[in-house]
């Protein structure tokens, strides 16, 4: 006799989009800073004013996401990291 297995579809769907959450909130905090700019940039573009200061923080913002990238956290440091705001 076959029986259904009518959560399981659901669990695996529950758990997958867990793991995307959770990488897109990882993305987020690593290039949040620089997205917000731009989008700010693109916003101040659209309304006709010059967007030069939002999008020289949003390249500060991208270097500085490519410094802390290039840095080599271990298990031993990343507390550290964590406590400098990386």
């Amino acid at each position: 006799m076959k029986t259904k297995q009518l959560g399981q579809g659901m669990t695996e769907y529950i758990i997958v989009l867990a793991l995307v959450a959770i990488a897109a909130i990882g993305v987020y905090s690593f290039l949040g800073k620089s997205v917000r700019n731009q989008v700010a940039g693109v916003a101040q573009e659209i309304s006709g004013r010059s967007a030069s200061a939002e999008l020289n923080a949003a390249r500060a913002a991208a270097q500085q996401a490519s410094s802390v990238a290039n840095q080599d956290y271990q298990l031993g440091n990343y507390d550290e990291a964590t406590q400098q705001g990386n």
